[in-house]
């Protein structure tokens, strides 16, 4: 029998409410998710996924996120298509970004698992078309609003992350690293993109490939994710994820310079250490307070347990078969960023806008849950760092993207300091670019 459009819907909601009735409430309170030491339940298991869904509604009009006591929040670009990430060029011009995965190929859909799935994210707002585009932005008159946005980079495959080597501008599209030729100054690029290295696509359960070069530019750096939560698509399907690539950007050669990070996604040089730090989503469907996400210092040829252990060494006995050798090498994150926060921007804190404590400190876009109860993430926030390392509890920077409802305004994804030192954050669900300045 064939079904009405209208009972289609009917039954995507039942299903979606039947996986909201799994959600338990959570033991913990959210704050024993983050640190140096986090807390770790015993975990709990379900049928199907956790669900509590922040429908995205998007700003109406007055309203925008709170800034934290001694700042001010403004608008600096809105109008956009699902902005995801930014990058600073040496000028001061502003690259965004905006990108949403790309369709998965036939066969590679998840079944009806994966239906449900796409059905929870398109709630949140994550299933819109790709626009498949980097924009410029430009603060000529230094006021805090883009008054120019050009269409820098078009017919882009869900690009992502974006790095300037001298005269050559990197960007990491969902299926390859690929190059173009850059002007200082110049508002859009007319030439062909030049291959570098392709990168692991397909089913692309994790489709962002982050992007850093290394200080002298001889080395780029990519993380991709894993192709499911725990290797249930087979760990064929895993060659070359869950890992962080290093990239010969002459030559297109790379070796993998960390693996078992299951999702690693913003990737920052902390200032005074030097180290690669990345933030990485952990995985899900072991209840609401498991696994924390988190950021760490990111050691060369590092294991960091996905998918066999988590947060070093707890073994996930879902995984089949065991790998002990592996657990045993598996190294512990230096910090915890809470339990299904989607933690993906990381940026250090820079320059003298800002008051001195936040310099070198790790910023965090926390894109928030949409499988525990209550909600987490859906900010963004401040770790202080002392000595090279992190160095007490976040501060919340950035709030306000849940309105009285629990639906999402906006959700943050990438951040970035301008050229003035004011903090830049990305809002998918807003389409907004947010600018956080100190307040005068």
């Amino acid at each position: 029998m064939t079904r009405s459009f209208s009972q289609s819907r009917l039954l995507a909601a039942a299903a979606c409410m039947t996986l909201a009735a799994c959600a338990g409430p959570a033991a913990l309170d959210p704050s024993a998710g983050f640190g140096p030491n986090p807390t770790l339940p015993e975990p709990t298991s379900s049928l199907l996924p956790r669900v509590k869904i922040a429908d995205a509604v998007g700003w109406p009009a007055g309203r925008m996120p709170v800034a934290a006591p001694g700042f001010r929040v403004q608008a600096f670009a809105s109008g956009l298509d699902h902005p995801r990430w930014l990058y600073r060029l040496p000028n001061g011009d502003i690259l965004v970004a905006e990108s949403s995965a790309p369709p998965k190929p036939d066969g590679k859909k998840g079944g009806f698992r994966g239906w449900v799935q796409g059905l929870i994210m398109g709630q949140a707002g994550a299933t819109v078309p790709s626009a498949n585009r980097i924009s410029l932005l430009r603060d000529a008159d230094g006021d805090g609003v883009a008054e120019t946005k050009t269409a820098f980079l078009e017919n882009l495959m869900s690009p992502f992350g974006m790095a300037l080597v001298g005269d050559t501008l990197y960007v990491a599209n969902a299926d390859a690293v690929v190059a173009f030729p850059y002007r200082t100054g110049q508002t859009r690029i007319e030439a062909a993109p030049r291959a570098v290295a392709a990168l692991p696509a397909g089913r692309n359960h994790h489709w962002t490939k982050s992007l850093v070069a290394s200080p002298d530019g001889s080395r780029l750096y990519v993380g991709v994710g894993s192709n499911s939560n725990i290797g249930e698509n087979g760990l064929e399907e895993e060659e070359g994820r869950a890992a962080i690539w290093e990239i010969d950007p002459a030559t297109g050669a790379h070796r993998i310079f960390a693996s078992g990070l299951r999702n690693p996604v913003g990737m920052d040089w902390q200032p005074d250490s030097g180290k690669l730090w990345v933030a990485v989503n952990e995985r899900d469907e072991l209840g609401n307070d498991l696994v924390p996400d988190y950021m760490t210092s990111v050691t060369s040829g590092g294991f960091y347990g996905w998918p066999w252990s988590y947060y070093g060494q707890v073994v996930d006995t879902r995984v089949k078969p065991a790998q002990p050798d592996k657990v045993a090498s598996a190294l512990r994150p230096d910090y915890a960023l809470g339990a299904h926060t989607a933690s993906l921007g990381l940026t250090f804190g820079e320059g003298d806008s800002f008051p001195a404590q936040y310099r070198g400190g790790a910023f965090v876009g926390q894109h928030g849950s949409w499988n525990r109860s209550p909600r987490s993430g859906y900010k963004v926030i401040f770790v202080p760092f002392a000595n090279r390392m992190p160095a007490g509890m976040p501060q919340d920077i950035l709030t306000g993207f849940l309105n009285e409802n629990e639906q999402a305004m906006g959700r943050p994804v990438g951040v970035q300091f301008d050229a003035t030192g004011a903090l830049l954050v990305a809002d998918d669900v807003g389409n907004v670019i947010w600018r956080v300045s100190a307040a005068s």
